[in-house]
């Protein structure tokens, strides 16, 4: 494996620990939740910020307890490393409301520091973005977004810096779009196991970029993967787990449309302050918790198109059914084979409908 694809593998291992970078040891460590996090006022404040996640091989029976079983296995399974300390000391807890199960999670978080104050737990907050079409929407976002920045600089004691932090995560942006272009290669030169290490890894921005920089400069040395080209549309994944089922069975994620993966929205930021950056989370992309069937059809229909994939796999967990209303449409405007994994174990797929001589088979 070539120096920076093994680099950030190592770091997409170390994923859910705060790391140490520029910011140094004494900065606040904050874990975070949800896709509708804007992760450029975590890096303005120069706080020591990672995404939570959770494990499908722990324990949750303290997230199922306080969350119930129906709520997605992710929030649980987050909740209840939590509770047991598998995130180290943590400063702050900020969730984003991307979905039902991250504002439950908030509200469990919020509630158990009430009632059992004994447990210790970090202060949670609310980043409140709400993605409805409307003026009214863009001037709550806006105000909710002002009121992050506030917060950050009252926790930190210092002023943002924001245009070095957006200018900072528009060029990893830019650098995980041409990553992307390594997978759509024909054939592709980066697994859809491996680019969730690429988008993932562990790494403040700046790292980050540094070791973006290399992997393209190293692109041409990088090995071929052939295999029948899937586009994985639906449940978030956190974990590689059935991304490697998968590519097992000898096929090539090419794309996705999952906040862990490739970024939904790559278009930059920009200039504009708090204003741009309340805009860019308003648009974050079609998600299956936010947007319309239609939407998210037409969404992996042009996809599917860019990433030259041969087979749709919906995938959609226990919890988190949300994905699998959309699969009809997709399959109607994608236009390929396709298959549909419903109610699936939090780090499983039952593949037994990909295996069968007939891929529309379901």
């Amino acid at each position: 494996m070539l120096a920076a694809l093994a680099a950030l593998e190592e770091a997409y291992a170390r994923r859910g620990a705060p790391f140490e970078g520029r910011t140094g040891a004494g900065a606040p460590v904050v874990g975070y939740v949800g896709a509708d996090m804007p992760v450029e006022l975590l890096t303005a404040a120069g706080v020591r910020a990672f995404r939570l996640t959770g494990d499908p091989e722990s324990d949750s029976a303290l997230g199922d307890r306080y969350l119930g079983r129906g709520v997605d296995p992710i929030a649980r399974s987050v909740l209840a490393r939590l509770l047991a300390g598998s995130f180290g000391d943590l400063d702050r807890v900020v969730v984003s409301r991307d979905c039902e199960a991250s504002l439950r999670l908030f509200y469990a978080l919020r509630e158990l520091s009430r009632v059992e104050p004994g447990r210790r737990l970090p202060e949670v907050y609310l980043v409140d973005i709400l993605h409805l079409p409307h003026r009214t929407t863009a001037l709550y976002n806006r105000r909710r977004i002002g009121e992050f920045a506030a917060r950050l600089e009252a926790w930190t004691g210092r002023p943002l810096d924001l245009a070095g932090a957006v200018a900072a995560h528009d060029e990893r942006r830019r650098l995980l779009a041409a990553a992307a272009e390594l997978r759509r290669a024909v054939p592709a030169r980066l697994t859809g196991r491996q680019f969730l290490a690429v988008a993932g890894a562990a790494l403040p921005v700046e790292e980050h970029i540094a070791l973006l920089e290399r992997l393209l400069a190293e692109a041409g040395r990088l090995a071929e993967h052939t295999g029948r080209r899937v586009f994985l549309s639906g449940s978030d994944h956190d974990t590689p787990h059935v991304y490697e089922a998968i590519e097992s069975e000898g096929h090539v994620i090419v794309g996705e449309d999952h906040s862990f993966g490739e970024p939904l929205r790559a278009e930059p930021v920009g200039g504009g302050g708090l204003d741009a950056l309340a805009e860019h989370y308003h648009h974050s992309g079609p998600t299956a918790h936010r947007a319309t069937a239609a939407e998210r059809a037409a969404h992996v229909a042009t996809a599917v198109r860019r990433c030259r994939a041969e087979l749709l796999l919906a995938y959609s967990r226990a919890g988190d059914e949300a994905p699998a209303w959309d699969f009809p449409a997709q399959r109607a405007a994608a236009g390929i084979p396709a298959v549909s994994l419903e109610r699936q174990e939090y780090g499983r797929a039952d593949l037994t409908a990909l295996r069968k001589d007939d891929p529309c088979a379901v």
